[in-house]
């Protein structure tokens, strides 16, 4: 069996989406030869923690090794473990701070003890590659210097863009140029970059003319289909439609659109009003909680607050619709997040508000879809109304199969595998 170190800031018992993608691949990978190493994170303060995936680990016989840093959510955690998310104004400016003061992220201080942990692991054991996923980007930067120290292949997996990231932010032009250079390195020092979407890779491509086409392999998202079989829950009896988000809202992610235009059908369609549950599964936010006693919804949500992974896709299973949106912000187009894919899993209709891009093209490809802009209220209140419609008339449309089992995490897992393989038979 082939042994590969990973590299992942965001692993279990961290909670969120952030998470997914890496303890996927690393779950299935001994099913194809290849035995991980994981080094991630100590005990740090999160917005949530999921031990049901940490059980994931654990009976998947995966070795952990984690990494205490001198930054400030590890501090935090030595004293608790959870966090609340502040208010999105003081989110916004802390992350702005951090951006100012951080390059190329505020994990720095983990990444030093990454590579000093990978350090002392390369020099007793032997790796056949170093995989490592971002962001944090400052990951990059540590599994680049245990690749020139050991030689070993390093494969970089991006689940954002780095240099021009929707959420960047650059103070001044060296903060920018520092990132270019840092990232330059990093993609210098790889064998091959993983990337989730075309347009991630068309960006890098632009971004660095030294990579040729061959050089960036495209692997989604997916979901886990051991995540969708049994526990099987009942549907409820009440004959409403039920709509669902599941995740948190931050920066242009946001439901006041949405809620605005429930509000209208409120007013204009008591009728079809009165027959939707809207259910919120994950951080809702005191804000939008507010939004929501201000336009009078209290009586038409549920907020399930934030779930175990688990327990989160047993909602997405008793859903009728699920929902989901991105806002407008620079290169939006390049978001596939991987709460979409898991919506894709449940084999549910999704209701997407969404700008053009990477996420419209999947939910096109998906064919149980409708979608909307971001931001137009009208253009919502619409399609909610016409989905109720055809859940009355139980027609709602069913996706397009072959769409879905490619985004089996599985099936993704042996993609990733092969693409080790095929570099070290290469080599």
């Amino acid at each position: 069996m082939f042994k590969v170190l990973v590299i992942a800031y965001y692993y279990p018992p961290l909670g969120l989406s952030g998470v997914q993608r890496t303890l996927k691949f690393t779950k299935y990978m001994k099913k194809y030869g290849w035995e991980p190493t994981v080094i991630t994170t100590g005990n740090v303060a999160y917005f949530a923690h999921d031990f049901s995936l940490m059980k994931e680990v654990e009976d998947a016989g995966i070795r952990v090794i984690r990494t205490e840093a001198f930054d400030v959510n590890s501090i935090l955690g030595k004293r608790f473990e959870t966090v609340s998310m502040p208010k999105e104004f003081i989110r916004k400016i802390l992350s702005r701070l951090s951006k100012a003061f951080f390059i190329p992220d505020n994990k720095k201080s983990w990444s030093k003890k990454v590579y000093k942990e990978g350090k002392e692991l390369l020099q007793k054991e032997k790796f056949d590659l170093i995989f490592v996923s971002g962001p944090p980007f400052s990951g990059f930067v540590a599994a680049s210097k245990l690749k020139k120290e050991f030689n070993i292949p390093l494969f970089l997996d991006y689940r954002d863009l780095w240099l021009g990231n929707h959420f960047a932010f650059y103070p001044t032009p060296y903060h920018k140029y520092k990132h270019k250079k840092l990232e330059y390195a990093a993609l210098r020092s790889a064998e091959k970059i993983i990337v989730i979407n075309r347009r991630i890779k068309e960006e890098i491509l632009l971004s660095y003319p030294f990579l040729s086409f061959k050089d960036i392999d495209i692997i989604p998202h997916g979901f886990d289909p051991a995540d969708f079989y049994g526990n099987e829950v009942k549907p409820p009896a009440s004959g409403k439609m039920k709509l669902t988000y599941a995740g948190i809202f931050y920066e242009n992610i946001t439901p006041e659109y949405f809620l605005r235009a429930f509000k209208l059908i409120a007013s204009e369609r008591p009728d079809v009003a009165a027959n939707i549950e809207l259910e919120f599964v994950g951080h809702l936010r005191k804000e939008n909680k507010k939004l929501i006693l201000e336009l009078g919804l209290s009586e038409f949500i549920h907020d399930l607050g934030y779930l175990e992974h688990s327990e989160t896709v047993k909602r997405l299973k008793v859903a009728d619709v699920l929902w989901m949106m991105i806002g407008k912000l620079k290169n939006a187009d390049t978001i596939s997040t991987s709460k979409l894919f898991e919506y894709i899993g449940s084999r549910k209709p999704i209701l997407g508000s969404v700008v053009d891009g990477t996420a419209k093209s999947t939910l096109i490809e998906y064919g149980a879809s409708f979608i909307t802009s971001p931001d137009n209220i009208m253009e919502i209140k619409d399609k909610i109304i016409e989905i109720y419609e055809l859940f009355k008339k139980k027609k709602l449309p069913l996706p397009n199969e072959e769409f879905v089992e490619k985004h089996n995490r599985d099936l993704l897992t042996e993609q990733l595998t092969k693409s080790f393989q095929f570099y070290l038979k290469a080599d």
